[in-house]
């Protein structure tokens, strides 16, 4: 089935690009002698994981279901963090993963009968308190007042009050990145080596945590093989890695239906896919997604409105983007949804062509934090999931009323 066939919304899962993706993390598995885990709060399709295990070494979970998932369909290093556990969930999570990483050190002190008792290897997450976001604050682990991690004074203040605190401790955990490259990675370990060094030493493993955007065409590579190399060589121990949007980034695509087209100002296109529903980060990080065959209006360094007038005046608003220029794309629409939320807007794109009632549109760089995200908000349908390989496509899930229903009592 064509992708243009398809009945929608509905998310597609790109396997050709999935596993070149996958092909290029075994290269660094290779190359560094490091291990590479799948962040599931990013993707968790496990439709896919028979091919994923293929190529990196297993799964890391942000807490008992998804550590869970990965035991039961990738079968690999299972590894969890959290900013807390329940007492009930360390139970059951002390039999099914092999790596466990505390948040806190009342967190680590609070499970320790447990998890010794069970033999896991454990490790502790430290904060550098050194942010590299720029723009992303919202993601930012070591912005002022972070929950995440253990500083350096609180971690000297607790071995001074226990000096065997640190006891029966395998490994590091730091996470201070969000799409991002390697250069980001080298100035954060300049400072993790500077400030822990005290703390590596003797550990078994280290584990650089994720928003490393390893698969991105423009990422340097070969500076996080040094930054691995470097590490293993002055301590003796295993490094890992956990990237989420790395697995599958440009692997997916959701395709959406124009159901109407509303003009009040700005002409709008009423999709029957949410920002809101099917999208969230496009409303809470904000950013506008890629569009198969449109160019983003924000691109242009103009605003709707503006295009609209040039258009109308006869004036072409060429505006050099790399290699697009936006000669030709004299449709201007706002797209949005079905929703009645007021705010579910997804972004202001330039077509080519007119964009009429029935045609589907399709959005790029969908399979990363969207199946994991999405919600029923409003009763609206969710997407169904499909895989295609060499253009084929076929569905592996739908969903129904009974989706929406029976989480609500």
């Amino acid at each position: 089935m064509n992708i243009r066939d398809l009945k929608t919304p509905a998310y597609v899962i790109d396997e050709n690009k999935l596993e070149e993706n996958l092909k290029v993390l075994e290269s660094v598995e290779k190359a560094a002698g490091c291990k590479i885990l799948l962040a599931q709060k990013a993707f968790s399709n496990f439709y896919t994981y028979p091919l994923i295990s293929k190529y990196i070494s297993g799964t890391t979970a942000s807490g008992l279901y998804e550590a869970r998932l990965g035991k039961e369909e990738m079968g690999k290093e299972n590894h969890v963090f959290a900013p807390a556990f329940k007492d009930e969930d360390m139970e059951e999570l002390v039999k099914i993963c092999d790596h466990i990483v505390f948040n806190s050190i009342s967190q680590l002190e609070h499970h320790r009968p447990v998890w010794q008792k069970a033999g896991v290897s454990v490790g502790l997450r430290i904060n550098p308190e050194f942010s590299t976001q720029g723009d992303h604050a919202i993601y930012d682990p070591c912005a002022p007042g972070s929950r995440f991690g253990v500083t350096l004074k609180k971690l000297e203040e607790a071995l001074e009050a226990n000096p065997r605190l640190l006891d029966g401790v395998d490994g590091i955990h730091f996470h201070t990145l969000c799409e991002q490259d390697s250069d980001d990675l080298e100035a954060t370990l300049e400072v993790v080596l500077e400030k822990f060094d005290f703390v590596l030493k003797g550990r078994k493993w280290i584990n650089f945590g994720g928003g490393h955007h390893i698969t991105r065409e423009d990422y340097d590579i070969e500076t996080l093989i040094r930054c691995i190399n470097q590490v293993k060589a002055r301590y003796n121990c295993e490094v890992y890695l956990e990237p989420g949007e790395a697995i599958a980034l440009n692997a997916g695509y959701l395709v959406t239906t124009v159901l109407d087209k509303v003009d009040n100002g700005i002409e709008t296109l009423i999709l029957d896919a949410s920002a809101a529903c099917h999208m969230p980060d496009v409303l809470e990080m904000p950013y506008v997604p890629p569009l198969k065959d449109a160019l983003k209006v924000e691109d242009t360094d103009l605003d709707i409105w503006t295009i609209k007038k040039m258009y109308k005046n006869g004036i072409s608003p060429v505006r050099a983007m790399g290699k697009q220029i936006m000669e030709g794309y004299s449709h201007v629409y706002r797209l949005s949804s079905f929703t009645c939320l007021a705010g579910d807007i997804i972004g202001d794109y330039c077509f080519k062509g007119e964009i009429n009632i029935g045609d589907k549109l399709i959005f790029e760089d969908m399979a990363i934090y969207s199946m994991v995200k999405n919600n029923t908000f409003n009763g609206i349908p969710l997407p169904s999931i499909a895989t295609m390989k060499d253009g084929d496509c076929r569905i592996i899930k739908e969903f129904g009323y009974e989706d929406f229903k029976g989480r609500l009592s």
